[in-house]
């Protein structure tokens, strides 16, 4: 017997050992780490060991009720928040870069999936869970090895502020319905509808349920939401959402005992056997159709995740003085989703709220956000029996209170008041949270942010410069103008796609004098050429010479002389006609230029003049 074992050891190592090969081939032209976990392992002991269990306790009171609120949120079975819960955080951790990062289900994209799945009630939300989280975590996992998350510092902060502001009040006023004990229709009493995905429809609705109101669900949600406020003002280290929501269960099963009705979550009771969801069926017919449907959302859903797990690593490195590295955890976000697509219910996303009470709780190692899963998915596999006595008033107003909670005031004021473009990214972005659906409106903040950022960088200035009779280029007198015969025009500033209609409508408007003959464009501080702009070079330089006048180039640096060259822009202007930039004497591919335009118009003592923009601003 001991033979066979022995081979079989054998081939077990071999096999492992080659796939441990491969794994690292595959990952040898990226800077992507295949298992930084095994950082967390090097002096591992006693201490640390109950550092990180007495912190995955802590985050486990947190998580569980909370990840069942976010089910609830997103109008899911409560079991699979926990079950997200568990799968995210023992899978992510392994690849994550951030010692105190928990993954799982958060506020901003469960409502996302509820809004998307409102307006489509025909598509059976549960049955296509697996697949759009499938979607998601794939475009996460190509997205870290594309390194796409190198761009979210070019999406603005104040689109997640106005988002998340937005997501919230429209949780809450989804929520109140519960907390009112009223349900909430599409149709009126009178045939009118009512667009339960927008804020004032959900408000108009509100007020006329009004009288519709139950005083148990109002008594059971005014003392839910009264504990969990005592218990966060006098005891801030106990885990006031759990106690709250354990207090709030037992007074409903006392008030049920005494004849009266409260509404629970009587049909949520489950077993463990009911844990995973439906496998998605690649092979099934209905397939090409269902990722056409989801494809969008899971690109928003995906999107949504990277910004929210970007923020929240940066946001805890600043505390905690560690290096991340964001496309790794974006590959460990999508890894996780992955296994949350088979083993869950719903799309992970890194958590703030969890992720900072397990780095406050002492956690040392990324095995601490691991122990939490064990956790949680201990309380996924006892706790079904136990919610159908969770009454729904309740769990609405600790969901309210979380939501809350995202609506940071602070935050908020330096959006609106910073820079009149904030302003105004704020303020389309949470509009558009507020009326239109999730997946669309935060892509609505990221356009608007982007727009207003290529008007502001799309605005190259042209600065009057002259030679003084020191011999040096400097900026030049205002009021001693002549008719120029040359005219030097220094460009100040980007000239990509979105500058070069500004670019070429300011040269034109210097072509305007008669007399001029040669215009010396100077390029040293101008930057970013793209394809748009040499057109619009290439444009004007065929204008110039098809009215008997040329262009010179002065003072490329390499970056933009290689555009020119690349795009044959150099062979249209000619050689002889560009003068490269120097760092050691700036001003000398001016003054040779100057000369060379000088020849080009047979004289020595060529009447000089620099262009001056009255509208151009210092730089």
């Amino acid at each position: 017997m001991s033979a066979p074992k022995k081979s079989l050891l054998h081939e077990i190592k071999v096999a492992t050992r080659q796939a441990w090969d491969e794994l690292r081939q595959f990952f040898s032209g990226s800077t992507l780490d295949p298992f930084p976990l095994r950082r967390a392992f090097k002096g591992y002991g006693k201490k640390t060991f109950i550092a990180d269990a007495k912190a995955a306790v802590n985050t486990a009171l947190l998580d569980i009720p909370q990840s069942m609120a976010y089910a609830a949120v997103a109008g899911l079975p409560l079991q699979f928040g926990p079950t997200c819960s568990a799968a995210a955080a023992l899978t992510g951790p392994i690849l994550t870069s951030s010692r105190y990062t928990v993954l799982g289900p958060t506020n901003a994209t469960a409502f996302m999936i509820f809004s998307y799945f409102a307006a489509y009630p025909q598509l059976n939300r549960i049955a296509l869970m697996p697949l759009l989280i499938f979607l998601v975590g794939a475009l996460l996992v190509m997205g870290a090895f594309f390194r796409v998350a190198d761009l979210a510092q070019y999406i603005s902060r104040t689109v997640v502020v106005a988002y998340v502001t937005g997501a919230a009040l429209l949780i809450m006023a989804n929520q109140a319905a519960n907390v009112l004990g009223v349900n909430l229709v599409a149709i009126g009493p009178e045939g009118e509808r009512f667009n339960l995905r927008t804020l004032p429809g959900l408000l108009y609705q509100l007020v006329l349920s009004l009288r519709e109101t139950q005083w148990e669900s109002l008594v059971i949600a005014t003392l839910t939401a009264g504990i969990y406020i005592m218990v966060r003002r006098w005891r801030p280290k106990w885990p006031a959402l759990a106690l709250a929501l354990v207090l709030s269960s037992m007074l409903a099963v006392g008030m049920q005992h005494a004849g009266i009705h409260i509404e629970t979550f009587k049909d949520s009771a489950f077993t463990w056997r009911d844990l995973l969801p439906p496998f998605p069926d690649f092979a099934s017919t209905k397939f090409l159709a269902d990722f056409n449907q989801l494809f969008g959302l899971a690109v928003a859903v995906a999107f949504l995740a990277m910004l929210e797990s970007s923020a929240m690593g940066k946001t805890l490195a600043s505390r905690t003085g560690q290096r991340v590295d964001s496309n790794q955890d974006m590959l460990s976000l999508g890894v996780a989703n992955l296994a949350c697509s088979y083993l869950s219910g719903m799309p992970a996303s890194g958590s703030l709220t969890r992720s900072a009470l397990n780095q406050a709780s002492g956690a040392r190692t990324a095995l601490a956000a691991m122990y939490n899963g064990v956790l949680c998915l201990i309380g996924a596999m006892t706790l079904g029996p136990v919610l159908s006595h969770v009454p729904r008033a309740g769990l609405a107003v600790l969901i309210i209170c979380v939501a809350a909670s995202l609506i940071n005031r602070r935050n908020i004021r330096i959006c609106l008041f910073a820079t009149r473009s904030d302003g105004i990214v704020f303020f389309v972005t949470l509009v558009a949270t507020l009326l239109v659906p999730l997946h669309v409106a935060i892509f609505t903040g990221v356009g608007v942010s982007l727009i207003l950022y290529l008007r502001k960088a799309s605005q190259p200035s042209l600065v009057e410069y002259e030679f003084n009779p020191e011999g040096q280029l400097a900026e030049a007198r205002q009021g001693a103008r002549r008719d120029p015969s040359i005219s030097i025009v220094h460009v100040e500033g980007e000239l990509f796609f979105g500058a070069a209609d500004l670019f070429r409508t300011q040269i034109q408007r210097t072509c305007s004098d008669p007399n001029l003959q040669i215009i010396v464009l100077r390029l040293k501080n101008a930057r970013h050429l793209d394809a748009t702009s040499v057109m619009a070079l290439e444009e004007l330089v065929s204008a110039l010479r098809a009215d008997g006048r040329d262009l010179i180039i002065s003072g490329a640096m390499k970056d933009v002389y290689r555009v020119l060259k690349d795009s044959g822009l150099v062979e249209v202007i000619g050689r002889e006609n560009i003068f490269l930039g120097s760092t050691m004497n700036p001003n000398i591919s001016t003054r040779n230029a100057l000369k060379r335009a000088q020849e080009n118009l047979g004289t020595s003592d060529a009447k000089v003049h620099i262009y001056f923009d009255p509208n151009a601003r210092p730089s």
